[in-house]
């Protein structure tokens, strides 16, 4: 049988759905929320404190989400937010939040920084070329919507 295109995307639809059935599972090992994780995640990925917006464009959350997680995660003591102009803030975890995303989302970071470690640099840089281009191409159908 030939190539199915519809085949692909059911098998690539699968094996994200596949992904982030993982990253929940984690979540939830480390006692957090998909959306905590995924704040502490980009804020640990980033380096140091985050902006707002930085954090809704790489986490994919919805402002309602965000901003949810957000005052749970300001109400446990693990982040705060700062004014760094006049229309924008970002993320700054507090000490025990440096120490909660060191033992979960630095875990995860680490995880994976170790997976792509163990693939030939040929191997990540075609994974990551061929995902950006699905994504380029789909955000531009997706424009036409």
């Amino acid at each position: 049988m030939g190539y199915s295109p519809s085949k692909a995307m059911r098998r690539c639809n699968h094996l994200v759905g596949e992904i982030d059935g993982v990253y929940h599972e984690m979540a939830l090992k480390l006692g957090l929320s998909d959306s905590a994780m995924i704040v502490l995640y980009t804020v640990c990925d980033s380096g140091g404190p985050c902006p707002l917006r930085d954090i809704c464009r790489r986490s994919g959350l919805s402002k309602q989400t965000l901003n949810s997680a957000l005052r749970k995660l300001e109400t446990e003591g693990i982040v705060y937010l700062k004014p760094v102009s006049a229309r924008s803030k970002s993320v700054f975890l507090t000490e025990a939040g440096r120490a909660l995303a060191a033992e979960t989302a630095g875990k995860v970071i680490q995880m994976e920084n170790d997976i792509f470690a163990s693939w030939p640099r040929e191997d990540v840089e075609q994974y990551l070329e061929l995902t950006e281009r699905f994504l380029l191409d789909l955000r531009e159908r997706a424009k036409k919507i």
